[in-house]
């Protein structure tokens, strides 16, 4: 019998319309809306379906927007397939998808999680705008050479450094806008097979991002967690945890760690995990897991 995981995608699998078809199909979907529409204070349904995309690319509106629509499309599989999730027997979640992880986990209630989406998103973008900063993806180099790339163009004072460790040959650099627009350019004429600059606030995963973190522990201390009722894989470390303690203060400590998805992936294979859901909007997860073991049977819940 299969082993599954589910995983939910990170800020970046925004995109306008969202959730809509169901929306439109289902009483439920348009119960999380409504019910996430009087927990922030505005129509999240309505920018998720209607834009403007610039509105919904912001880091205040877009995480909110993938933790609801991920949790809906999470509901919708519960009512068609309603064996493969209570069989479900481990998650992760990219960056942000660790709270809707935890959502589907048990450790976090909607409403909780919501809250703090909503503050994490605010505060990583006051964060942002104190320095200018921003994230680089460089496609087809090693570790090593893009170690040496943010070496050589870290002047004194700032801040240029490996974020997101996605899968082999996509890796994330992180830092001051100056200095990720030169490491582009050296990583090109090393022979990058290419680099994109990507459409986020600021230099997440990052130091410049501790303002985020004195802001949003305050919330983070007000809410309850509960131990988890699966195995839960943290972007920090790459390991399991199930201490309510310990997961707050992973996610505080991942405001500012890099994203290790790769190393959590293996680790899940290694556990003998052999199914894969990419519960939420977009692609990304399963396209890592592709390049991580193309032999692993990778799934997404929204198609």
């Amino acid at each position: 019998m299969s082993k599954s995981a589910f995983l939910f995608p990170g800020q970046g699998a925004q995109a306008v319309g969202m959730g809509k078809a169901l929306y439109e199909s289902s009483v439920q979907a348009k119960a999380f809306y409504d019910n996430a529409n009087d927990v922030l204070g505005y129509d999240l349904a309505e920018l998720c379906f209607s834009g403007p995309a610039d509105k919904l690319d912001s880091t205040v509106y877009s995480q909110p927007a993938l933790f609801v629509t991920s949790l809906v499309a999470l509901s919708e599989l519960k009512s068609k397939s309603s064996e493969l999730v209570s069989n479900c027997a481990a998650t992760a979640g990219l960056s942000l998808g660790e709270y809707t992880s935890l959502v589907f986990s048990g450790a976090l209630s909607f409403e909780d999680g919501l809250r703090l989406v909503q503050k994490r998103g605010e505060a990583m973008q006051a964060a942002a705008d104190l320095e200018p900063s921003g994230m680089v993806s460089i496609l087809g180099m090693d570790p090593d050479a893009i170690q040496e790339i943010c070496d050589a163009n870290r002047a004194e004072g700032t801040v240029l450094q490996m974020a997101n460790f996605l899968c082999p040959g996509n890796i994330v650099i992180s830092g001051h806008v100056d200095q990720c627009q030169d490491a582009a350019e050296a990583a090109n004429q090393a022979g990058a097979m290419k680099t994109i600059p990507l459409a986020v606030a600021g230099a997440f995963h990052t130091s410049l991002m501790q303002p985020a973190v004195d802001a949003l522990s305050h919330a983070l201390a007000e809410v309850s967690f509960k131990k988890p009722e699966m195995l839960f894989v943290s972007n920090v470390d790459a390991a399991p945890h199930d201490d309510p303690e310990e997961i707050r203060d992973l996610l505080l400590r991942q405001i500012c760690s890099p994203v290790q998805w790769e190393s959590s992936m293996r680790y899940l294979l290694d556990q003998g995990f052999d199914e894969f859901h990419e519960v939420g909007p977009g692609r990304v997860l399963r396209g890592a897991m592709k390049r991580i073991n193309r032999k692993v049977a990778c799934f997404g819940a929204m198609e």
